[in-house]
């Protein structure tokens, strides 16, 4: 990319809201181009299996449709059509006849769903830079990037998918709100003596609930939050000890747990951006907003955002606005800033 060129969009972050946010960018006429220090595997069949999954809703389904980037493999997207709480001796069920669609919504393995969406990006945006960014100049009529492979960018916009960790956020001196929940969400892939018929479970215990999400061959991947003091020991647990310890916790919602793969933890936490805007810069998904994964919002957050900010500078171009001024970004902050705190 030559420094005298002058793009529409420059998006900063190749996760699947960054990959979203460039393919229906270049899907709606801008020049875009995308900036990813580590890009994922070439397809979503060569993904490897993925013990952290994401529950898509219907409408962030669509939204990905439209990129071409669904569906993904049998294997790797698992519809579910109902929905158990409980919470002591209280029961609530949902079922899809509630949202009149297909499913409720679908439990998707991350890793396949930032490769299929990457792929999209790819093949509509005018370049893809696998580099870091080492310098952001944002002035009065454009923005400039510095890559650390020497290359030079020109755009009107930034957008900033970096995740919660931002380094154009923090350039452009956005503070964050964070609250530490002090605890972590334990993930792992299970084998129940009953097969999961397609039922997202929860249960609210103390200390943090416990969701069995449905995926293939009848298994549930278990996210298992609990707090801090107690993380340790749950890993360091043998196989049939942990698989014991959520047979009890879960109330043996489809029997005993039979065989458990690996399983990890992640921090939980809260963060939230002052602002989700600057002159020449915008903030979406993780990098704007934080999320406990209780009720499956993260990345449906984030698709949103991507989807808002293609209607926001489509309707600028049509009214001949600067795409990245304050007055068109504070449009896009405004809207996406309320219902994140919602």
């Amino acid at each position: 990319m030559n420094a005298r060129n002058l793009l529409d969009v420059i998006v900063v972050g190749g996760g699947a809201v960054g990959a979203s946010a460039a393919a229906a960018l270049a899907q709606s006429g801008f020049d875009v181009a995308l900036v990813e220090p580590n890009p994922p595997v070439a397809s979503a069949e060569d993904a490897p299996l993925d013990a952290r999954v994401i529950a898509l809703s219907p409408a962030s389904v669509r939204f990905v449709e439209r990129l071409g980037a669904w569906p993904l493999p049998a294997s790797r997207a698992f519809a579910y059509r109902d929905m158990e709480v409980r919470s002591g001796d209280e029961a609530l069920h949902f079922g899809r006849e509630l949202v009149a669609e297909p499913a409720l919504g679908w439990i998707v393995e991350l890793r396949a769903l930032q490769a299929r969406l990457f792929d999209a990006a790819r093949s509509r945006v005018a370049a893809v830079h696998t580099a870091r960014v080492v310098d952001c100049e944002r002035g009065e009529r454009e923005a400039r990037l510095e890559l650390d492979d020497g290359t030079r960018l020109r755009a009107r916009l930034v957008v900033s998918a970096e995740g919660g960790r931002s380094s154009l956020r923090e350039a452009a001196g956005i503070a964050i709100d964070t609250r530490d929940y002090r605890s972590r969400g334990i993930v792992a892939h299970l084998t129940t003596e009953q097969p999961n018929p397609g039922i997202a479970f929860q249960r609210f215990l103390k200390g943090g609930p416990l969701a069995f999400l449905p995926i293939d061959g009848g298994r549930s991947s278990l996210v298992w939050t609990r707090p801090e003091a107690e993380i340790e020991a749950l890993l360091a647990l043998d196989d049939a000890a942990f698989c014991d310890a959520v047979s009890e916790a879960s109330g043996r919602r489809f029997g005993r747990i039979v065989a458990a793969t690996s399983r990890v933890a992640f921090p939980l936490r809260l963060q939230l951006a002052e602002r989700f805007h600057a002159e020449r810069l915008v903030l979406l998904g993780d990098t704007a907003h934080v999320v406990h994964p209780l009720a499956g919002l993260g990345l449906n957050l984030g698709l949103i955002d991507a989807a808002a900010l293609v209607d926001v500078l489509v309707d600028a171009r049509t009214r001949e606005r600067d795409l990245g001024s304050l007055a068109t970004l504070s449009r896009f902050d405004s809207w996406r800033r309320s219902d994140t705190h919602a």
